[in-house]
């Protein structure tokens, strides 16, 4: 037998696979035909099922069986199949098998394997979202908006999302090489990291200075805001009063649980809307309302964002700006607003697809668009200013000076030195955006005061 009669011939098990499809496609049709009435079939033709393209899936099966150079299993050639409709669809539609689902539901309780990057894709490369903090991305300068070019030398160009991220995992301890393209290098900028088992702790909390809190939330879990929650107690308890402001740091917040995102709003805001969902089908739709009651009693907010924020830290940011319960500063987030559901198969895998689009309270759209900033600030760095060894010369330092009829009490005066000195206090105290921030709230809350004092006085 010649080689054309090899490249023609079809197995008898090729032979099977195909008239099983063939079956499919036809008692599916069959099925379609007979639930939908005739009058609407000839009405509109997108009811009906795509009869020519589902046996042309049916001959490409066979021919795949048959002619492809290496052996394929049925099982992975359908699950392929699965795989390339549901990513077509969106960047954030896709198939999980087993596994796959099995450490998805691990990574929402907050304890999971790999290297802290939250990743999707664009262009072809794998594209950084946003680090997570304290992980060995985030700690080795990993960045939002990285596009991630090569893994270990293995280009990733067309590689697959799920696939790309397999090759980032592996057994903690273990090392890996990552190649990134960076806006502003003139080249390839590479990173060598090693795999660690990824704890995340979704709220840290500091006061920064008396009265001046600061919460970081560095992603939505079922918990996140009963964590939150009780963080902001500890900074009322450890001031010995009511806090004169908040910064609520939503930088490189990926996302997460859309309830955990309407629960963190919740905390703050008292009534009305905090976001809906909306889709193609009634069951799509979902609100989520504010409870009574507003943690701070209404204390001055400044959340900051920027373009690693996406999804539900988006949500949490549109609804306290809507609701003018707080200051957006920063720059533009990322501009995710869809929602996704997941829905567990027989198998034990799952399908993730985008069966909605939320809103904030006032029907803003922020997919795409992300939410603006009411304060933009350009990602700056702040350095200490050497000291000479000199101090400067105040007037209570001149020989012969005069008293002030007052008198002179120090100890009423709280030395910003007395701060703890711990990690994040230095992070703190260098991050120019929060420092901005905490110019702001002290602005608001002087206002506050004074406009309080006014009326006072006027009655």
């Amino acid at each position: 037998m010649g080689l054309t009669g090899l490249t023609l011939k079809i197995r008898n098990q090729n032979r099977i696979a195909i008239a099983l499809l063939a079956m499919l496609v036809s008692s599916v049709f069959t099925i379609s035909f007979a639930q939908t009435e005739p009058e609407s079939l000839t009405a509109d033709k997108e009811h009906s099922l795509p009869l020519e393209q589902l046996r042309n899936f049916s001959d490409i099966f066979a021919r795949i069986k048959s002619d492809y150079v290496e052996q394929v299993s049925d099982k992975e050639l359908l699950e392929n199949a699965i795989r390339g409709m549901l990513s077509g669809l969106d960047p954030h539609s896709t198939y999980l098998d087993t596994d796959e689902y099995k450490e998805l539901r691990i990574g929402t309780t907050g304890q999971f394997g790999g290297l802290g990057i939250q990743v999707g894709m664009e262009d072809g490369y794998i594209k950084v979202i946003s680090p997570i903090d304290d992980t060995p991305a985030y700690k080795a300068g990993i960045k939002a908006g990285d596009l991630i070019i090569r893994l270990d030398n293995k280009p990733v160009k067309d590689l697959g999302l799920n696939d790309a991220v397999d090759l980032m995992r592996g057994k903690p301890g273990t090392s890996i090489k990552l190649s990134v393209i960076r806006e502003g290098e003139d080249g390839p900028v590479e990173f060598k990291l090693k795999r660690a088992i990824i704890k995340v702790k979704s709220v840290k909390s500091h006061l920064i200075e008396p009265g001046f809190g600061y919460v970081r939330i560095s992603t939505f879990q079922s918990k996140t805001a009963s964590h939150l929650g009780n963080a902001i107690k500890q900074l009322v308890k450890k001031n010995t009063a009511p806090l004169d402001g908040l910064i609520v740091d939503l930088r490189n917040n990926p996302g997460g649980v859309l309830n955990a995102a309407a629960d963190v709003s919740d905390l703050f805001i008292e009534k009305g809307k905090l976001v809906y969902t909306q889709g193609r089908t009634d069951e799509s739709y979902f609100e989520f309302t504010a409870t009574p009651d507003d943690i701070l009693n209404k204390a001055p907010i400044v959340v900051l964002i920027n373009g690693g924020s996406a999804s539900a830290s988006e949500i949490v940011a549109g609804a306290l700006q809507d609701h003018h319960r707080a200051i957006i500063m920063g720059e533009k987030s990322f501009g995710k607003g869809s929602v996704q559901t997941i829905q567990e198969l027989r198998s034990g895998g799952a399908v993730k697809f985008t069966t909605a689009r939320y809103f904030t309270p006032s029907g803003r759209s922020i997919q795409a668009e992300g939410i603006v900033p009411d304060i933009i600030l350009d990602n700056l760095e702040m350095k200490a200013k050497h000291k000479n060894g000199f101090a400067e010369i105040k007037e209570a330092d001149l020989s012969g000076h005069i008293s002030n009829p007052n008198g002179e009490n120090k100890a009423k005066n709280i030395k910003k030195e007395d701060k703890v000195k711990d990690e994040m206090a230095e992070r703190l105290q260098r991050d120019y955006k929060i420092h901005e921030a905490l110019n702001l709230l002290k602005g608001m809350h002087i206002l506050s005061a004074k406009s309080k004092q006014t009326v006072t006085v006027a009655e």
